[in-house]
C-alpha cells in the first residue's frame, strides 16, 4: 500500500523560502511520477511540479525559477524547495504518485489511479 506523508509547511513572510518534504513508502513499481500540488481556498487544485523515476523534472508557470523539487535515491523521499515566496503561495500542498507514468510533464497527467498525501499548510504573508 502507498502511502505519502508531508511536512515543512507553515507561515513565512513574503521573500522568504520553506522546505517541503514527502516520505513515501510502498510505491510497487519502479517507473513512476511523483508531484507536487497545491489547493488555495475557493480555487482549484494546481499541480505545481513533478520528477520521474528518471529524474526529469518540470514545473508550472506560477512556481517556474523559484521552486525546485527533488528526490532521495530510492524515491523514499520528495523535497520541494520554495524561494522568493509570494502570499498567492498561499495554500494546502499535496505530495502524489501515480506508477507507469513518466515524462518532464508527467505531473499534468494524474489520473484518479493517483495515491496522495494529506497536505502540509503554507501561509505567506505580505
Amino acid at each position: 500500500q502507498v502511502q505519502l506523508q508531508e511536512s515543512g509547511g507553515g507561515p513565512v513572510q513574503a521573500g522568504g523560502s520553506l522546505r517541503l518534504s514527502c516520505v513515501a513508502s510502498g510505491i510497487p513499481d519502479s517507473v513512476y511520477c511523483m508531484g507536487w500540488f497545491r489547493q488555495a481556498p475557493g480555487k482549484e487544485r494546481e499541480g505545481i511540479a513533478g520528477i520521474d523515476s528518471q529524474g526529469r523534472t518540470g514545473y508550472g508557470d506560477s512556481v517556474k525559477g523559484r521552486f525546485t523539487i527533488s528526490q532521495d535515491n530510492g524515491k523514499n523521499g520528495l523535497y520541494l524547495q520554495m524561494n522568493n515566496l509570494k502570499p498567492e503561495d498561499t495554500a494546502n500542498y499535496y505530495c502524489a504518485v501515480e506508477t507507469r507514468l513518466i515524462g518532464y510533464g508527467c505531473f499534468r497527467s494524474f489520473s484518479v489511479r493517483a495515491t496522495w498525501g494529506q497536505g502540509t499548510q503554507v501561509i505567506v504573508s505580505s
